[in-house]
């Protein structure tokens, strides 16, 4: 009997040991979700060994990734970024830099990343029309010299913003694919991701910012992709081209989209062909190099034929589609979009780039206020003003360059206050690519005439579209304002001087046109966060009281 209850007394201890013992285990736990039965997956908590603390974790490392990764380091914030594959890419798109998106460099401290590596400056565009042509430069004339466009490899300028980052002692990169994100009670607490080896690893931090690019598989949880694919991009490299404007982007308007160049390097063009539709023709069966070289070639200007054939025989061609996406987040705690895997448009204005380092100075603006970002709910809340911020235009712009010289050393240095790019670049590249594509329809055509027509005009009528298409004009309405003048003009044109029947008819379906071109961009947009961002409350949020740095006494 004695031994009995002894017995009964230490099976009762060992069960309260087991109970203690689990419930500690469960407090130490308490921010990891553990996966039953899979003990192959290495947990990484917020909260290293080395007591390290992970502010936010950055899926992707491309321009968005990298360039947001190394500005938020410099605020303090201890960043985890995860990129698939951290070596040079070849990309055929991303290598034009517009005037507004170099600002934003030197906004955030990255201006050296584009300017070694053989990088050209781009100082306007060029316009090519049949046997005609026109020319207009960027309004630079209020900045440095220094300010202009730049054309680059992508690889190379990618891989500076990566060593950027990566040289900073707030960011850690790891090179591996995320799967998927990792939410409890929904809200995001990390990501999942296999390292090169094979390893699966959980990485955990109060925040994560998705920017992995176009082909996003971590979006459909955090917004409503809905992709337009108008067009693919056949990109091939025209080594010594002999373009008809120096330092300028070339775009020829061909049949059936235009043909872009422009240059990239000290020897190097970028010729992107534009061709309708989802299909291209065959490379591997030589259908795509007589394609370029029947139906293209002819269409260029005579100095540029033989370059351009000599690079089709040479056979580096590369294709892509052309992807549109207007912004329709899904907000959700602890988590947020940026770059491509979040808004797209149409690459034939070249404003990616320029719309993804906009974003990044707004989300660093965003951040500051905050000590950290351990309430997913308020930051989340605080967070929806990006989404209406990034397409507010106050319809001004104010840009000083201050020149100041020590000894033989000449530091620039830049007060700016830019206004947010991202609606006036998505909706010019939208309308643009439809204006400039060959038709049929009388009234297209006599819309692109007169868009055609319109730039040659010179003064505000060319430099005014040309400031908004290098992001040094935000301003939607004047986007809006040229547009309609363009159709105004285009009618114009065709009442006077002798007003026919026919000319009113056409003239009243070339406003239509104009207005099915430009209104259903605008409502994707989102027209009440462009012209009314005061009535959307997200517009006059601030920052969440109780997570805010104390101020002291």
């Amino acid at each position: 009997m004695i031994n009995q209850y002894i017995l009964g007394i230490i099976v009762t201890h060992l069960f309260v040991i087991i109970f203690l013992y689990s419930l500690i285990g469960k407090r130490k736990n308490r921010n990891v979700k553990e996966i039953e039965g899979d003990e192959s997956i290495k947990i990484s908590t917020n909260v290293a060994e080395n007591n390290e603390y992970t502010d936010l974790i950055i899926v992707g490392a491309g321009v968005a990734g990298a360039a947001l990764a190394h500005t938020l380091a410099k605020d303090g914030r201890r960043v985890l970024v995860i990129e698939r594959d951290l070596s040079e890419q070849d990309r055929i798109v991303g290598e034009l830099l517009q005037p507004g998106g170099y600002l934003k460099l030197v906004e955030l401290g990255l201006e050296d990343c584009a300017d070694e590596i053989d990088s050209h400056p781009v100082y306007g565009y060029a316009l090519i029309k049949d046997d005609k042509s026109i020319s207009v430069s960027y309004p630079l004339e209020d900045f440095h010299s220094q300010i202009a466009g730049r054309g680059f490899h992508n690889g190379r300028f990618v891989q500076k913003l990566r060593q950027k980052a990566a040289s900073h002692p707030n960011v850690k990169m790891e090179e591996g694919t995320v799967s998927s994100l990792l939410e409890e009670k929904g809200i995001v607490k990390g990501v999942r991701y296999r390292t090169k080896t094979g390893e699966d690893i959980k990485a955990y931090a109060p925040l994560t910012i998705v920017c992995d690019g176009c082909f996003s598989s971590l979006r459909r949880t955090l917004c409503n992709s809905k992709i337009d694919v108008p067009s693919c991009f056949v990109g091939l490299v025209v080594e010594n081209a002999d373009l008809p404007y120096d330092s300028h982007g070339h775009v020829i308007l061909a049949d059936p989209s235009p043909v872009l160049f422009y240059q990239i390097s000290s020897f190097e063009t970028r010729c992107l062909v534009d061709i309708p539709g989802q299909k291209v023709p065959s490379i591997s069966t030589g259908d795509m190099a007589r394609y370029l070289k029947t139906k293209v070639a002819p269409q260029l200007p005579a100095k540029l034929r033989q370059s351009f054939i000599a690079a089709v025989d040479k056979g580096n061609i590369k294709t892509m589609h052309n992807r549109i996406m207007p912004a329709a987040p899904k907000p959700k705690p602890g988590a947020l979009l940026l770059g491509d895997s979040f808004n797209m448009r149409h690459p034939l204005t070249g404003g990616g780039m320029t719309v993804a380092l906009s974003d990044v100075v707004i989300i660093r603006d965003l951040l500051r206020p905050l000590a950290n970002f351990n309430d997913p709910h308020a930051v989340c809340k605080y967070l929806e003003a990006f989404y209406t911020l990034r397409k507010v235009n106050e319809d001004s712009l104010v840009c000083h360059a201050l020149q100041v010289i020590f000894t033989h050393e000449l530091t620039i240095c830049f007060e700016l206050i830019l206004q947010p790019v991202a609606s006036t670049i998505n909706i010019l590249a939208g309308a643009l690519y439809k204006v400039f594509c060959a038709t049929t329809d009388e009234a297209r055509r006599e819309m692109q005439q007169a868009c055609f027509d319109y730039l040659g005009l010179g003064g505000n009528f060319s430099v005014g579209p040309l400031s908004i298409l290098c992001g040094l004009n935000p301003s939607p309405t004047h986007l809006v304002l040229h547009f309609f003048a363009v159709a105004i003009y285009g009618v114009g044109r065709l009442i006077l001087p002798f007003p026919l029947p026919k000319c009113f008819w056409i003239g009243a379906r070339l406003l239509t046109e104009a207005s099915g071109i430009i209104l259903p961009i605008l409502q994707a947009e989102g027209a009440r966060q462009m012209f009314f961002p005061a009535t959307i409350p997200a517009y006059h949020r601030a920052p969440p009281v109780k997570i805010m740095p104390e101020t002291p006494a």
